[in-house]
């Protein structure tokens, strides 16, 4: 009995009885719904501040609410991440209130999917700026907070990818390549930062069941611009059915697990891995 009671005491739980992220400070863009909101709960039970950013700061706020009602602590920033003042915006709220940062999670998106010869520019346009620009300026922001000498703290960034990024998707030139552009700009940050003790990881997910993997005939959408952009995939339930046929698993994913495996990128669990692209697939793709 003695032996067994050693062996539990060792175990994960008992090793962070706070919480993975017990005492750290994590921004999460695209928070107020579906895998962010998910990825903030997620982190904050695990004992982080999190910042929640989103287009909808009233949603935003909400979650804030819940890990606040849940013993947590938390922050709303509202914003459109591709605006000129959202980084510093974000960054200087999260010094402000919690004096630090430990991660960034560049998760806000959309899609915007067209078939290659019928993309207009600004279709193009404004995924670039949402999945790389906007990612970048925000790394490149919090830079004088995470490239610090003799860091000893847990840092990390994740920006999230896709399968798309990884083989190309049909009607999807414009979310393919930005998330493939994602994934140069993370291991170039995993090379030039690594020295300070800060990861960069990419989390590519494949079918999760979100707002943007809905029937687009519930009518979903977003203002980008002054300009509605319809979300989720024609006849979304059937065509649903058919990819369900490529996922050994044989179903798409919970927002709850998508955000699994953005936590072990930025636990202590994943302290030596950098400059990879975590593939959270059911096995698609492979």
């Amino acid at each position: 009995m003695a032996d067994r009671l050693a062996q539990v005491a060792g175990h994960l739980s008992a090793s962070y009885p706070r919480g993975l992220l017990a005492g750290e400070v994590a921004i999460v863009t695209g928070a107020a719904q579906g895998i962010g909101r998910s990825v903030a709960l997620l982190f904050a039970k695990e004992g982080a501040k999190v910042v929640v950013t989103d287009l909808d700061e009233k949603k935003a706020q909400l979650v804030v609410d819940e890990i606040k009602l849940a013993g947590g602590d938390a922050l709303a920033v509202g914003g459109d991440v591709s605006a000129d003042d959202f980084p510093e915006k974000v960054i200087s709220a999260t010094i402000k209130k919690f004096g630090k940062i430990n991660h960034i999670v560049n998760n806000a998106g959309f899609t915007y999917d067209r078939m290659l010869h019928t993309t207009p520019d600004d279709a193009w346009d404004i995924i670039m700026r949402v999945h790389v620009r906007a990612p970048f300026r925000l790394i490149r922001a919090a830079a004088p907070h995470m490239r610090i000498k003799g860091n000893t703290e847990n840092r990390s960034v994740i920006n999230v990818s896709s399968t798309s990024g990884l083989h190309g998707n049909v009607g999807q030139a414009n979310y393919a390549a930005a998330k493939a552009a994602v994934i140069g700009l993370t291991k170039t940050l995993c090379k030039e930062w690594g020295a300070f003790g800060v990861r960069a990881n990419t989390v590519a997910f494949g079918l999760v069941q979100t707002r943007l993997t809905a029937a687009k005939e519930e009518g979903a959408a977003i203002e980008i611009d002054g300009k509605k952009v319809a979300l989720g995939i024609p006849g979304g339930g059937n065509s649903n059915v058919n990819k369900f046929a490529l996922i050994p698993l044989g179903r798409g994913a919970t927002p709850d697990e998508a955000a699994g495996g953005v936590l072990f990128l930025a636990s202590p669990l994943a302290s030596f891995v950098s400059g990879h692209t975590l593939e959270v697939t059911g096995g698609a793709g492979i």
